[in-house]
């Protein structure tokens, strides 16, 4: 499966992706898709930074994308990042998030950050925790109902994992 770096013809697939997982899901707390413009500056704001932004292709078409994205803006969390992955409904469970996240950390690790978070949306999204886990992040809690969508409270996870020395030495 090519991964690759994302790329502006692929907004109009990231956008769309990222629709059915606002309308639909609850990985995002978003409650209202961003139109392709928005996508856009975001996709340009990450890339101006040193962010990485990558997209897995299947039979030539983006079956999912992924970044890691500043965790605040604070310049004391300069060497951290937060993840997401967001992948085609019609490409999942097919392999494409966990060589997404494999891939990103690698990327994330290159660019001298140090800490990736991630923060998923609902507890119930076994899936994507099983995924974190297996690819060595640690459960560090959980935020209890902070999140409201499609009339229920949702939980965010918090799940952390060390890239590269980490915090062993200073940056």
């Amino acid at each position: 499966m090519p991964i690759r770096s994302a790329e502006p013809r692929d907004i109009a697939a990231i956008t769309r992706i990222y629709a059915h997982a606002v309308e639909h899901g609850t990985a995002s707390f978003e409650l209202e898709p961003p139109d392709e413009a928005e996508i856009t500056r975001r996709y340009k704001t990450l890339r101006e930074g040193r962010f990485p932004f990558i997209v897995a292709e299947i039979d030539g078409a983006v079956a999912g994308y992924a970044y890691a994205g500043p965790y605040r803006a604070r310049p004391a969390y300069r060497f951290t990042v937060e993840d997401s992955i967001y992948i085609d409904p019609a490409m999942q469970r097919r392999g494409v998030g966990r060589a997404l996240l494999e891939r990103l950390l690698i990327e994330a690790e290159k660019e001298g950050f140090r800490q990736m978070i991630a923060v998923i949306g609902d507890s119930n999204q076994t899936p994507s925790i099983a995924l974190h886990e297996a690819l060595g992040f640690r459960m560090v809690g959980t935020f209890e109902a902070v999140g409201y969508k499609f009339g229920r409270w949702l939980d965010s996870v918090m799940m952390q994992k060390a890239l590269g020395k980490g915090a062993t030495m200073i940056p």
